[in-house]
């Protein structure tokens, strides 16, 4: 099968079109055929060995795959053979097949095709559970969300909107923005021009955001720490700026702030009824229209490397998908 394979940590470019042989499958796992998987950012920490986990070499990249089940192991019996489904693998999704543990494999509804479907799992997945069960969002309060046009980020202005909350924007060009207001954000702010912590003390009227969701790190998180209202939640999503934040401890102490963090991926598996309520929900908003994941591009299996480089250089507006066949 073909299949893109990182063989040595590093860059996308590093990065092989290589042919290899077709997984094995054990007794509780199921065999995909990939038609499309979803990129996202874990995938280019992984490559330089910079993620929690660590994949034994070679290994490839893509971790959100939808697909056909090929094949199933003895013990699997809410998956058949010819099934469509979306499955969290973790990593192995950038090639023509791949082996997934059948707990982290669900079924997809006819209506949802492969394209949405690779492109929405971990991104309304890890905004659900962090608007819903870490920060409990309330309506009618404010949310405020930076890296707000990626992926993980417009879902959760997406989401926020559709949870009565008030949403607040931050990204880092007008364009950027735009899409941000297409999907519910009331209030944007650029804060390549503009001064994050100034703004949001305007726009709440010095009360500041209830919740904040900080995918990004940097050099963004203190201020936004600094604008977050008494009370408030601090959701520690990721860090696409590179940096790990450092934050002043007095900060959450004058605030009765709590800074919570968000690893939706062991929450999964450590809570897999909770988990599937969450996807029970989001896949009734996908059917019912009331969300829609932002497809950036499509990319072809071997033009993978070209995605994750895209994602790397913040090109990325809501969700980049590789398609690995029809």
């Amino acid at each position: 099968m073909k299949a893109i394979l990182c063989q040595a940590h590093g860059l996308p470019a590093s990065l092989s079109f290589s042919q290899i042989p077709v997984p094995a499958f054990g007794p509780d796992d199921v065999l995909i055929q990939v038609k499309a998987c979803g990129v996202n950012y874990p995938d280019v920490l992984m490559i330089q060995n910079k993620y929690q986990f660590k994949p034994p070499m070679p290994f490839s990249p893509g971790g959100e795959v939808a697909g056909e089940v090929a094949n199933v192991g003895e013990n699997v019996k809410h998956i058949k053979v010819g099934d469509r489904v979306v499955a969290l693998c973790g990593w192995g999704g950038f090639a023509e097949y791949v082996v997934v543990r059948a707990a982290r494999v669900f079924q997809i509804p006819a209506t949802l095709g492969y394209i949405q479907a690779a492109g929405t799992l971990y991104t309304y997945g890890t905004s659900y559970h962090a608007l819903k069960d870490r920060a409990q969002l309330e309506a009618g309060e404010t949310l405020l969300v930076l890296g707000a046009a990626g992926g993980v980020g417009l879902a959760a202005v997406e989401l926020g909107k559709l949870m009565g909350a008030r949403v607040i924007a931050a990204a880092s060009s007008a364009e950027k923005l735009e899409a941000c207001k297409e999907k519910g954000a009331t209030l944007v702010i650029n804060y390549s021009t503009e001064d994050l912590k100034a703004c949001v003390k305007e726009f709440t009227h010095d009360k500041g955001a209830d919740v904040v969701f900080d995918p990004v790190g940097g050099s963004l998180a203190e201020p936004a720490l600094r604008s977050i209202a008494w009370r408030g939640r601090y959701l520690v999503v990721g860090f696409a700026s590179g940096t790990i934040p450092s934050f002043p401890a007095n900060l959450p102490l004058l605030k009765g702030a709590s800074i919570v963090g968000v690893f939706w991926g062991s929450f999964s598996e450590r809570e897999p009824k909770l988990n599937q309520q969450n996807l029970a929900q989001l896949t009734q908003w996908i059917n019912s229209g009331k969300i829609k994941q932002h497809i950036f591009k499509t990319y072809p299996l071997e033009s993978a490397p070209q995605a994750l480089q895209d994602l790397l250089d913040r090109q990325v507006i809501g969700k980049a998908v590789v398609q690995i066949s029809d």
